[in-house]
């Protein structure tokens, strides 16, 4: 990798798709990637034990073309985490992240993820053994604090441990994880946001790169932020609407290119289909990945149906994605009515 393609020294990724567990694997990294050249993708997390032990190739692999790519680890052993992140450079990633953000019980149990955020300074011994192991970007993912921690102390703990260990990058899901009382899901909604308190972070460390991520739903919305933080990580809004990734280059990295087109992503995505049925993947495996990509336009409905229920035939191939293309209506302006 160049210095210029470097993450964070210099490719500066100022938008992000965040890592989402059962979403973000490697089809939907692959749709995500054409439209976007410069958006960061993350995988699903990976456990350091799955890692070490389990079927790297099926965890880790992936295609060329998606990147940038970051992974992202979960864990909390400084040498697993270091063993772990040198297996994930070998694979060619551009960045490894450490989870501590996840809420779940299975986490918990493992202590990683959003739990950690009570021990900043084993996540910090964490980041020192993994920047000891690699030469690519390592990268911390987490909340703003856990239960009742004081969002103020424990974010600025977190952040002061990790970056004095090295940290190239701090993203921060800018609300609570309840820990006792809320499920995963409720986590992701039920915690107030606090973006301001991300803002306040980075008035502390301006030169180091913190990034916002949590609810965020557009890019009006977003971009402001970039006057003051160094990044945007769309979750759940990039996924369901991935039509967001279509304008990111344009409107956050100034190319000079028009924005991609639903109908022109999918007519770029049918080679990457085909190869993938070829080697026996099933259609709706990937394809579960597009529904959203008409999101507001006349016949999107019809497009998620034919979708959701045609792919998961036994032999389906990519008459049916022609089927669903052929439902949606060529138009070029957004229409909630349609839906």
């Amino acid at each position: 990798m160049t210095t210029s393609d470097r993450l964070y020294t210099g490719h500066k990724p100022r938008f992000a798709v965040a890592p989402m567990m059962e979403w973000t694997d490697r089809h939907c990294r692959a749709f995500h990637r054409l439209l976007s050249h410069h958006a960061l993708l993350y995988t699903e997390m990976v456990t350091t034990g799955a890692v070490i032990h389990g079927d790297r190739d099926h965890l880790l692999g992936f295609s060329g073309l998606e990147h940038p790519i970051a992974c992202q680890l979960g864990g909390s052993d400084p040498k697993d985490m270091a063993a772990s992140a040198r297996i994930v450079d070998e694979f060619g990633y551009d960045e490894v992240n450490i989870n501590v953000g996840c809420p779940s019980d299975r986490v918990q149990s493992g202590r990683f993820g959003a739990c950690l955020m009570q021990e900043p300074e084993l996540v910090a011994a964490c980041v020192a053994s993994m920047k000891d192991a690699v030469d690519i970007p390592v990268t911390v993912k987490c909340r703003i604090g856990v239960d009742d921690q004081d969002p103020e102390e424990a974010l600025d703990r977190m952040a002061e441990a990790v970056f004095a260990a090295g940290a190239d990058a701090l993203w921060v899901h800018a609300r609570k994880a309840w820990l006792k009382g809320l499920s995963p899901k409720e986590n992701r909604d039920i915690p107030p946001l606090d973006y301001d308190r991300v803002v306040r972070l980075k008035q502390r460390f301006p030169d180091k790169f913190i990034g916002l991520n949590g609810g965020l739903q557009s890019l009006d919305e977003a971009e402001p932020y970039l006057g003051t933080l160094d990044g945007l990580m769309f979750g759940r809004a990039a996924y369901h609407t991935p039509q967001i990734l279509g304008e990111v280059d344009r409107r956050l990295y100034g190319a000079s290119t028009q924005d991609v087109s639903p109908w022109e992503e999918v007519s770029a995505h049918m080679g990457y289909l085909d190869e993938q049925l070829s080697k026996g993947v099933k259609l709706a495996h990937m394809t579960r990945h597009m529904l959203g990509l008409f999101h507001g336009r006349p016949g999107a409905r019809s497009w998620r149906r034919i979708l959701t229920v045609e792919a998961s035939r036994p032999g389906a191939g990519l008459e049916v994605v022609e089927k669903a293309l052929a439902a949606v209506s060529p138009v070029t302006h957004y229409s909630e009515a349609a839906e």
